[in-house]
């Protein structure tokens, strides 16, 4: 009876771990198929790589470096100019250029 009984125990084992590698393989699968799914969801909804968000991200912060450095770049002239002019008023494009912000 102890040899039956040992042999009912490796057969059940041996069971048991196929079902356990058996579940892993499914599992597997089921992850690739939602994977697959969720990238086939995310590619029509145009949603942006993380990578590349970082990239455009960067560009921004250069090109608002870029633009402060110009601002003041454009200050220091204007300043220059009207030193040399010595008190005359600044000619029209001058006054535009300072007074509209969006330039």
């Amino acid at each position: 009876m102890t040899q039956t009984s040992s042999r009912l125990f490796d057969e059940f084992a041996k069971l048991m771990t196929d079902a356990a590698g058996m579940a892993q393989g499914v599992r597997r699968e089921v992850d690739t198929v939602v994977r697959s799914q969720a990238e086939r969801f995310l590619s029509e909804m145009d949603v942006v790589k993380r990578e590349d968000f970082e990239v455009v991200r960067e560009m921004a912060v250069r090109a608002r470096e870029e633009n402060e450095r110009l601002s003041a770049r454009l200050a220091a002239l204007e300043a220059r100019i009207a030193t040399l002019e010595g008190g005359r008023s600044e000619p029209a494009e001058i006054m535009t250029a300072s007074a509209d912000p969006s330039i």
